[in-house]
C-alpha cells in the first residue's frame, strides 16, 4: 500500500487557494463598501465634529461597528453605525437643545459657504445632524425618521428650527461684518 504524499499536498492546495479567493473577495466588497461611502460619513462627521481627526475616528468607528454586524453592510447599516457612533459623543434629541429665541429673514441675500459652514457649527448637535442629514445629504424626513428613531412630526418640528436658526445666526454675522 503506497502513500500518495502529492495528492495530500495538491487537495490541500486547492482549498488553501479557494479560502484566499474568498477571503480576498471579501476584503474587496469590504473595500468597495468603504469606499462608497467614506466621503458622505466623513462629511457628516466632519460637520459635526468641526474638527478632522474627530471626524476620522468618527468614520473609522462607524466603519468598525458596520462590519461588526454584517461583513457586506449596505448603507442603512452604515448609517446606523454612524449615528450610534456620534450618540456616544451628542446629545442627538431635539428635545436637549435650546429653543429657538432669534427671528431672522435672509430674504434673498446671498450666504457664503464659509458663512454657512461657521453657522452650521452653531447649531446645537441634533439639529445639526437634522440639517446635515436632510438639506446636505437629501435623506427624506421619513428616512431620517427611521434612521434616529425619532417620530417624524418631531423630525420635521427640529428640521424648521434648525433652519429658523441657521437664519438668524447667519443674520447675526451679516449686521456684525456690516457694523465693522
Amino acid at each position: 500500500m503506497s502513500f500518495n504524499v502529492r495528492a495530500l499536498f495538491e487537495e490541500t492546495s486547492n482549498r488553501i487557494v479557494a479560502v484566499k479567493l474568498e477571503e480576498r473577495s471579501i476584503e474587496q466588497v469590504q473595500r468597495d463598501v468603504y469606499e462608497s461611502h467614506r466621503h458622505r460619513i466623513f462629511s457628516i462627521a466632519y460637520h459635526m465634529t468641526g474638527n478632522e481627526l474627530q471626524a476620522e475616528q468618527v468614520l473609522t468607528n462607524s466603519f468598525v461597528k458596520a462590519f461588526a454586524v454584517a461583513p457586506k453592510p449596505d448603507g442603512d447599516a452604515i448609517d446606523c453605525a454612524l449615528i450610534a457612533e456620534l450618540r456616544t459623543h451628542f446629545p442627538l434629541t431635539p428635545a436637549e437643545s435650546a429653543p429657538v429665541t432669534t427671528s431672522a429673514t435672509m430674504s434673498g441675500k446671498n450666504v457664503r459657504r464659509t458663512d454657512l459652514e461657521e453657522a452650521i457649527q452653531d447649531l446645537p448637535p441634533a439639529e445639526r445632524l437634522l440639517f446635515l442629514l436632510r438639506d446636505v445629504e437629501g435623506y427624506s424626513s421619513e428616512a431620517i425618521s427611521r434612521l434616529i428613531d425619532m417620530p417624524q412630526p418631531q423630525v420635521n418640528r427640529a428640521l424648521f428650527s434648525a433652519r429658523i436658526r441657521l437664519r438668524g445666526i447667519l443674520s447675526e454675522m451679516e449686521a456684525s461684518r456690516e457694523a465693522a
